[in-house]
């Protein structure tokens, strides 16, 4: 069973997605804003999005920008801007289809098992270092062959900064996405949590070498 994020702040439009992906067989989630299409992508992985442009917090075009930071999870737009500069801009940014509002239901189905036909799941399920391994599908860490224990919240730290290896991920991002939005700017809570991750994985936690500080920015994992 294909597993469909639908992203649409036009509840009508929404709903009536869900109803005729579900009658077909297909698994939803669904979110009304770009950060929470964002964390859905990270916290469920799903084989294909199909992405409204014109969302209330962030522009559709970045929330591709986004999940390509990480993810090759078919996009497929579905979006009322029918002007060439809006398509461009979404195809650049990494979205494999564009379909415009009006639509037609066949059309749109047709289009979807196309981008599933080309893509493939976008949970990469182990991550492995020199030191220990982390898989995101069980939610497990080993170090030396042994598990590491670790508190729901240092989980959801470690799998966001590892769904985005290699990127910056922000300070406030971080507190949003693990905390929620009444926790903006309380870095504290980031300096207590990350110090012990790096006591627990990292050989030398005063001298990190997958759990980097971004100093007045945020953090990034490094594999």
């Amino acid at each position: 069973m294909a597993a469909v994020l639908i992203v649409d702040d036009e509840v009508q439009i929404l709903r009536a997605l869900q109803i005729n992906l579900n009658a077909r067989g297909y698994s939803t989630l669904a979110a009304v804003t770009g950060q929470a299409a964002l964390e859905a992508a990270a916290q469920h992985p799903v084989d294909v999005v199909i992405l409204d442009l014109g969302l209330p917090d962030i522009d559709g075009v970045d929330v591709i920008r986004g999940l390509r930071r990480w993810s090759e999870v078919p996009v497929v737009v579905l979006s009322a801007r029918h002007g060439s500069d809006d398509k461009i801009a979404a195809l650049d940014a990494g979205a494999d289809d564009y379909v415009t509002k009006p639509f037609g239901m066949e059309e749109l189905l047709a289009r979807l098992r196309a981008a599933l036909r080309r893509g493939t799941r976008t949970d990469v399920p182990v991550v492995a270092t020199d030191d220990f391994a982390i898989n995101l599908a069980t939610k497990q860490v080993t170090r030396q062959g042994m598990a590491v224990s670790l508190t729901p919240t240092e989980w959801n730290i470690l799998e966001l900064l590892v769904r985005n290896r290699g990127a910056l991920v922000t300070h406030n991002e971080l507190l949003t996405t693990v905390w929620g939005p009444a926790y903006t700017g309380e870095t504290s809570y980031l300096r207590v949590y990350l110090a012990q991750l790096r006591r627990k994985l990292e050989t030398d936690p005063a001298k990190p070498r997958y759990l980097l500080t971004d100093t007045g920015l945020g953090y990034r994992f490094k594999d």
